[in-house]
């Protein structure tokens, strides 16, 4: 049986668990960076890029990286969606 290959424009790109669609994610949703395996915790927010306790992970600027080994935000996978859908 023959099979279409789709290709896209660029490389292709992990999108963590969430499959970068933020609106899949709780606001206490916690994420980790598949790189280096650093928690993104709302409740703790991220000191490196001044991101205030309480800030949820689909409130983070469109700049924000990992602050641990400078990761796209869409390469995060989810550890927990606490009031995700």
């Amino acid at each position: 049986m023959d099979r279409e290959r789709v290709t896209t424009a660029g490389p292709q790109r992990f999108e963590g668990s969430y499959l970068g669609d933020r609106a899949k994610l709780g606001a206490s949703a916690r994420l980790e960076c598949k790189i280096c395996w650093w928690v993104y915790d709302p409740a703790e927010g991220d000191e490196t890029w001044q991101i205030a306790p309480g800030t949820a992970f689909t409130a983070l600027p469109a700049y924000w990286r990992c602050p641990q080994c400078d990761g796209d935000a869409d390469q995060f996978m989810v550890l927990d969606n606490v009031g995700g859908p």
